[in-house]
């Protein structure tokens, strides 16, 4: 069987390992339990921490249990790690919005159904009875400034910031730090892990840990999401595909990983599906023969789907797709699929009464600006570039009326191979 720092090294979830021999002999010898963190900053979680959260998946499934720490605590106050500016802080209700949010998705992915199986915990419960003379004389005593400061988040925010960074942001590694030790005390939890920016407050928690209770703990990152492009996503970057789906539909979920980059898809196999690397092997070798059948896109935008969204999820990303990418014409799809499919095209809202009068066809292009004029319309008809929603008009004298819509509210015209207009009725 292989072992759990092997598979994960395997699937691309590793990228820095404290004292990697003891902790081998440690996840061979018990189950161990582990954390990682997930502050309620957002009303949804994003790919970047699904990552972590595959990577707690395949070390449950290892027989190890996770606890995902929801950070209440922590939360309220903002890790500086990967910000150049200081994070919003947030009043009670919006987070406890976020936490019910991010709890549903953890486990989604984890089992926590059973405590002896996986939890999920909030670190408010512990940080927020902790007193300010307490922090400091139990906790602050043992961190060095020196060494804080030395922290790569902390120390570009003092260099290239005139406002430099708050004592609230600065201290938060306190915090993270303390959560590894009331939950090494509480539970036994032995390993923490997180993603590559937190590395700093990965070891401050294990140096923490061993100072109040004299124990060997340990600490795992892994790489931060980013393509083969360098682009990268996260909240910061304002390029997050969340894992709600009322915040990144399972259609827009679906599309965001089947169009991914040819170079991406075996990786992103790896990482993102429990698919077993036999399997992903294959698939990248079909896309290699053939790249334009995209097949490792497609097995991993099934199984990325399936996994946040279920079953019901994937049917529905994946009917609208085979609709809107087939041949025959658009019907029965909803407003918020079209729009998302196409965000980019330009849009016109018209009112619903002049489509239940019925309105010609000349006349709605030429109001969503596909043509600048009726007789340019006519023209353009004649030609055989005009398709209303994926079926060719050929009568310039057409009447559009309330049956024509692809959607409840909604046409699509295209002219052309790729020229696209949305018009709204409302």
């Amino acid at each position: 069987m292989t072992h759990p720092i092997d598979l994960l090294r395997e699937r691309g979830f590793i990228q820095d390992i404290t004292d990697e021999p003891a902790l081998r002999e440690l996840l061979e010898s018990e189950p161990v339990t582990f954390y990682v963190g997930f502050d309620p900053t957002a009303s949804s979680l994003h790919i970047g921490n699904l990552v972590g959260l595959m990577a707690m998946a395949w070390l449950q499934r290892a027989g190890h249990r996770p606890i995902a720490v929801a950070g209440g605590g922590t939360g309220r106050i903002g890790d500086p790690s990967g910000r150049d500016d200081e994070r919003e802080l947030l009043d009670e209700s919006a987070i406890a919005a976020n936490l019910q949010r991010l709890k549903d998705q953890l486990g989604r992915v984890i089992d926590v159904t059973d405590p002896e199986r996986g939890m999920v915990v909030d670190n408010h419960d512990w940080l927020g009875q902790l007193g300010f003379i307490e922090v400091l004389r139990d906790v602050g005593k043992h961190f060095s400034v020196n060494q804080m400061i030395s922290r790569e988040a902390v120390r570009r925010r003092l260099e290239e910031r005139e406002q430099g960074i708050s004592y609230t942001e600065f201290s938060y590694q306190l915090l993270q730090a303390y959560d590894f030790a009331h939950l090494y005390d509480t539970y036994g939890c032995r390993l923490q892990g997180g993603g590559s920016d937190q590395w700093g407050n990965v070891t401050a928690g294990i140096d923490l840990t061993r100072r109040l209770h004299g124990a060997e703990v340990f600490g795992i990152s892994w790489p931060l999401l980013e393509r083969s492009d360098g682009k990268k996503f996260s909240k910061s970057t304002g390029e997050a595909v969340w894992l709600a789906a009322d915040e990144t539909s399972p259609y827009v979920y679906y599309q965001w990983f089947f169009n991914i980059p040819d170079n991406d898809a075996e990786r992103f196999l790896k990482i993102f599906t429990f698919l077993p690397l036999e399997e992903i092997e294959q698939l990248a070798a079909a896309s290699r023969r053939e790249p334009s059948g995209r097949a490792a896109q497609r097995a991993l935008a099934r199984e990325a789907t399936r996994i946040m969204h279920g079953d019901d999820g994937l049917a529905a990303a994946e009917r609208p797709s085979a609709i809107l990418f087939g041949d025959e014409p658009f019907f029965e799809l909803d407003d918020e699929t079209l729009m998302d499919a196409f965000e980019s095209a330009p849009a016109v809202a018209l009112p619903r009464a002049d489509l239940e009068a019925e309105m010609g066809l000349l006349e709605i292009m030429v109001e969503v600006g596909a043509a600048k004029s009726n007789g340019e319309a006519r023209r353009l008809v004649d030609q055989g570039g005009v398709m209303l929603n994926n079926a060719r008009v050929d009568d310039p004298a057409r009447r559009i009326g309330v049956d024509d819509l692809a959607s409840e509210t909604i046409l699509v015209l295209r002219i052309g191979k790729k020229r696209y207009f949305i018009v709204k009725f409302a």
